[in-house]
This record gives structure tokens, C-alpha cells and sequence, in this order.
């Protein structure tokens, strides 16, 4: 998975809550785009085929469904002591801070990228939910072309489980020859340190709650961009 993320940064990221509303708000142009939706689009002069203007109001009706149903929120650029980048129009976000002096700490989560059933929490235990997964980077490092290590994270929606732990140089190659084993297969004592490494610099569960109210969020803004972009080609 790791070579996965890696290879996405050069190519995809080149390229279902509480909502965090304490945040502040992102002044990025393309997100209050979205919010200023208009229906003068429906006054517009040129002359439209039937089939075209169906396809026209298919289209706004959905925008405004989607925006009556379940607005988005412009995303929030802060969360506890990291700084939020979204990048609108693409699968990824970077969360960054310092720790302590000298330590550097970025973090890279895809867009929801998969999901696994698992049995409902009731008491007949009956039924299945959907259990949505995010992959997480976490890169920690001191100092500029030292080595850094790099933890390929699994975050779900109430839990952030650690997968490998990378010692990689500053341009990504492998520090050693051995990548190290799969933290799952370690003593638990080994796995509860590394956790407890993690959470004294704010990535835990509760970092992976919000990653999943963000990328909720965050697939709304997504697919009404879409659906505008898709009506405002048929329009021109």
C-alpha cells in the first residue's frame, strides 16, 4: 500500500457525521463557487435541442437537490494544531505542524478509497454496516535531507491503525535494504509504543474521526463541482 500512496503523489495527487464547523473557513475560490449556485442559468438565450434541454435540467434540478439535501460546508484549514491544505478538484489532502524544535510532521489521507461490512452494533446483532477506509502518510522527520519515517496508516471512521513503519531517506529511497515486518505481526507491547509515539503528536482516533467528516464532506463539494462543470460544458 505504501508503494500505492507513493506512486499516487506523483500521479493521482499530481492530478459516508459531525462536522467540524468550529474550523475556519477556506477562502479558496473554487469552494464558495459552489455555494453561490444560481438558477439564471434556466434565462439563458441560446437556442437548445429538446434532448439538451432535458439533459439542462436533469442536471440543475440534481445541483439543486444536492444542495438542498445535504449542503457542504466550506472545509475547514485548521484542526488542533494542524494546518489543513485541501486541494479542490483532487482526491487528497495534507495536514501539517511542528513538533517539539525540530521535528516536521505531514500527513497525506486519499479521499475514501474503500469500505469492508462489518456486523451491526445491536443487540441481535443483526445486519451488516459499511465500515469506510481512508489511507493515511505519515511523514516524520528533523531537520532539512535528514531521514525520516514514514507510517502507512489505515484510518477508519472511529480508529486509525498503523500498517508498516518506513526509515526512508529525504528523496524517499530506502534507508536500508530491510523494509521492516508488518506492525501487525509485532509484540502488542511494540505496536501500543509506536501508537503512543503517534498520539503524543495529535495522530490518533480522533485525527481519524475528522478525516472522515472532512472527506464526507469534502466528496460533496467534489461531485457538485463535477456536476457544474458537466452543465456548464452542455451550456456553452
Amino acid at each position: 500500500m505504501a508503494a500505492f500512496l507513493r506512486a499516487s503523489r506523483r500521479s493521482l495527487f499530481s492530478s459516508c457525521g459531525i462536522l467540524y464547523s468550529h474550523g475556519q473557513q477556506s477562502s479558496l475560490h473554487s469552494s464558495k463557487h459552489i455555494f453561490q449556485f444560481s438558477r439564471s442559468h434556466a434565462s439563458q438565450a441560446i437556442q437548445k435541442s429538446p434532448f439538451e434541454s432535458n439533459i439542462l435540467r436533469i442536471l440543475r434540478n440534481e445541483i439543486e437537490y444536492q444542495l438542498d439535501y445535504a449542503p457542504p460546508h466550506p472545509p475547514v484549514t485548521k484542526f488542533n494544531t494542524f494546518m489543513v491544505e485541501d486541494r479542490p478538484g483532487e482526491q487528497w489532502i495534507t495536514l501539517r505542524r511542528k513538533f517539539g524544535k525540530d521535528e516536521h510532521i505531514k500527513i497525506e489521507a486519499t479521499m475514501i478509497d474503500g469500505a469492508i461490512n462489518v456486523p451491526k452494533a445491536n443487540d441481535e446483532n443483526l445486519g451488516e454496516d459499511v465500515r469506510l477506509h481512508i489511507s493515511v502518510l505519515v511523514d516524520i522527520w528533523k531537520g532539512e535531507g535528514s531521514e525520516f519515517l514514514e507510517f502507512v496508516c489505515s484510518s477508519w471512521p472511529n480508529s486509525l491503525e498503523i500498517q508498516k513503519v518506513y526509515l526512508l531517506r529525504s528523496d524517499s529511497s530506502r534507508a536500508q535494504p530491510y523494509m521492516g515486518p508488518n506492525v501487525k505481526d509485532l509484540s502488542s507491547g511494540f505496536r501500543d509504543s509506536l501508537n503512543k509515539f503517534l498520539k503524543a503528536r495529535g495522530i490518533d482516533d480522533e485525527l481519524s474521526a475528522f478525516l472522515h467528516e472532512f472527506m464526507m464532506n469534502k466528496d460533496r463539494i467534489e461531485a457538485i463541482g463535477w456536476l457544474r462543470k458537466i452543465l456548464s460544458f452542455i451550456e456553452n
